[in-house]
């Protein structure tokens, strides 16, 4: 995900890495915090500052999860949701400041809990889609103990790794749209060939519309003031504005979703575990086929793998960690806790957690060490214990946020691909729109892999596909073709 805040905002906070001091204690010494030119008090407001620029997640997966169903029509808890979100985060964040020893916060991605929620569930059940997620990250964890991982990495042209992320910006946009009630699907009955329309009927009408409204026109006022936390404090303030509204107005609870806006008798609760180790490792398997399971397992293990190394890298540069050569020093071990954070969303029901951009918050700030890590990490498992808050956040406060990553992701990655090279651009383009045109990540890998492959192929350039792009383009041609083999 692309930062939310300018992080150069606090320049005149940051350390000179060149200028390290003599270490004051065992913290220190383990963190490294004075060797590379920081302070305690920097780490700790980092800490903070990342923790700030990611509580949003607290709402917006629980919210994401809990609207989607799965092949048995069962929908998660959302105050289990809220738990297991902010109990995952908090447990990956503090294994990456104790092990990987950089400022990078965890949690669950978005993007990929869209996966999960719209492509895994509908066809299996939740316990079966998150098992596909544990093994999505032990094949990481795989690929980085072997050295795999940079180089099937280097398979995938920057162009294609672009569009990857670009069409997962769109395709969480859109669901930001429908999930807010901005954009609703035109029933079968109409006998239109358009499937979408404004609102419900064409018009924008309603209170909830309105909330969703003016939380992006917030939001997107933030962010061009540059303001820290600009989407958590959004969500806060809207929540507020829907509360009201729900007192005053006192609509039904179908005009809201699943989450109708009231203030908690109690804000503060026990945190409930329910859905922390139900887990079916095979048993998606069972329900779509090998060949099909292995394809929804490469499809997170994708959306994880790429979005990672590209966040890893840019707050490390951030930070002023890289070495001469732009390298990271040891990276495998932040990789390797990257792909235990994936395995351990899948554990707890919260989908795969991932590093989070935001962290470039923290960096602003002064952090240049785990131990901001560590400090984010514990306000995480602090919140675990405010559950009745988030709970009440309805989903038109909380989707602007979508539609804002959505853009920023657009913004920071359109400008990588080289449209003058059609091989490239042609796949990339078809990257893009096939994941939010046909409501599907998978298709948008498949279809982008097989025309950069072909296209290549026809531009006399087959020499610099490599051959894993090959094996992969091949399986794709094959899961499109099962269904006039009648294999599935």
């Amino acid at each position: 995900m692309p930062p939310l805040a300018n992080s150069t905002d606090a320049s005149d906070a940051k350390p000179d890495p060149a200028a390290p001091h003599p270490p004051t204690g065992a913290v220190d010494r383990y963190f490294r915090i004075s060797e590379r030119g920081s302070t305690l008090a920097r780490e700790v407001r980092g800490g903070v500052a990342t923790f700030f620029t990611m509580a949003y997640i607290l709402v917006l997966n629980p919210i994401i999860l809990a609207n989607a169903v799965d092949m048995s029509g069962t929908h998660l808890d959302s105050a289990q949701l809220v738990t297991a979100t902010a109990l995952t985060a908090g447990l990956t964040t503090l294994l990456m400041g104790v092990i990987g020893n950089v400022p990078i916060g965890l949690a669950a991605g978005l993007g990929v809990n869209t996966i999960v929620a719209l492509q895994l569930a509908p066809r299996m059940t939740w316990p079966d889609a998150m098992g596909m997620v544990v093994l999505a990250g032990f094949a990481i964890m795989l690929l980085v103990a072997t050295g795999l991982r940079e180089r099937v990495m280097n398979a995938v042209p920057l162009g294609l790794r672009k569009a990857i992320a670009i069409g997962i910006g769109l395709f969480i946009c859109l669901v930001g749209l429908v999930d807010a009630g901005f954009v609703s699907r035109i029933p079968d009955a109409a006998h239109t060939t358009v499937p979408l329309q404004l609102g419900s009927n064409g018009h924008l009408l309603g209170w909830p519309v309105l909330v969703f409204v003016l939380g992006l026109l917030l939001t997107l006022v933030l962010l061009i003031r540059k303001v820290p936390g600009a989407i958590l404090i959004s969500i806060v303030v809207m929540t507020g504005v829907a509360v009201l509204i729900q007192q005053l107005t006192h609509l039904s609870d179908a005009a809201w979703g699943l989450t109708v806006p009231q203030w908690p008798g109690n804000p503060v609760a026990a945190p409930d575990f329910g859905l922390v180790g139900q887990v079916d490792l095979l048993g998606g398997f069972s329900q779509v086929g090998a060949l099909t399971g292995v394809l929804f397992v490469f499809t997170v293990l994708m959306s994880c793998f790429f979005d990672a190394m590209g966040t890893i890298l840019g707050v490390a540069d951030e930070a002023h960690l890289l070495d001469e050569k732009g390298d990271l020093p040891g990276i495998n071990r932040i990789l390797m806790v990257d792909g235990i954070a994936t395995a351990a969303g899948g554990a707890t029901s919260s989908s795969a957690n991932t590093c989070f951009v935001e962290s470039t918050a923290g960096v602003g700030e002064g952090a240049r060490t785990g131990f901001a890590s560590i400090v984010t990490g514990a306000l995480f498992l602090v919140a675990l214990f405010l559950t009745p808050l988030a709970t009440m956040v309805p989903a038109q406060a909380a989707t602007p946020a979508l539609v804002t990553v959505g853009f920023l992701i657009l913004a920071n990655s359109i400008t990588a691909i080289d449209w003058t090279d059609y091989t490239i651009a042609v796949p990339a383009f078809l990257t893009m729109v096939m994941m939010p045109f046909t409501y599907s990540i998978t298709n948008g890998l498949g279809i982008g892999f097989i025309t950069f492959c072909v296209l290549r192929v026809a531009a006399g350039k087959w020499r610099t596909v490599p051959i894993a792009m090959y094996a992969v383009a091949a399986v794709f041609v094959f899961y499109y073709m099962m269904p006039a083999l009648g294999l599935l």
